[in-house]
């Protein structure tokens, strides 16, 4: 299976080499995706050696490939993990401000989000209404887990483990038993 694999800037990214490692290890070929702010909490240096691929966020580099189009039809499935309250919004609100959005909107695949934020974050009202939003769409999200945050702060709000981002995206039923 074919995976585009979007990070979000949140402190949460460093557990994103381990997702690429997980799909990759079971025969997935995964297009490493960040933002802009991903990037400055994990390295693209890091994102290439584990995915196997270059990773060049700039929507205006290879314009004649039409990759902001391309990659999201060359896909089987969109994971975004961490997903930060702000993408949680741009999406909601179909805002294509980066090469990452555009890749989502150009695309049929199922997407699944993996939520990671601070627990006022989660809940509050605006985050949860884009969570509805998001969901009526078809779009599948996790709960996020509950513990450790950043700093001493604890509770909702933390990105589930890899394991388990991992069973939600292959355990959907139009992606049971796909591989490439």
């Amino acid at each position: 299976m074919r995976i585009l694999l979007g990070i979000t800037g949140g402190i949460a990214a460093y557990k994103a080499a381990n997702l690429i490692r997980a799909f990759s290890e079971a025969g997935h070929d995964v297009t490493v995706l960040p933002t802009e702010n991903a990037l400055r909490f994990i390295g693209q240096p890091t994102l290439e050696a584990l995915s196997g691929h270059n990773i060049d966020i700039d929507m205006y580099s290879d314009v004649e490939k039409v990759r902001h189009v391309s990659l999201g039809q060359d896909t089987d499935a969109i994971v975004v993990a961490p997903a930060t309250a702000a993408f949680l919004g741009r999406l909601a609100a179909g805002i294509a401000d980066d090469l990452l959005m555009n890749a989502i909107l150009a695309s049929e695949a199922p997407i699944f989000l993996a939520p990671a934020m601070h627990t006022e974050m989660w809940q509050n009202p605006a985050t949860r209404a884009n969570i509805r939003t998001l969901e009526e769409r078809g779009i599948r999200i996790m709960e996020p887990a509950s513990g450790r945050l950043t700093g001493e702060d604890s509770g909702p709000g933390r990105l589930p483990e890899v394991e388990d981002i991992f069973d939600f995206v292959l355990s959907a039923g139009a992606l049971r038993g796909k591989k490439v």
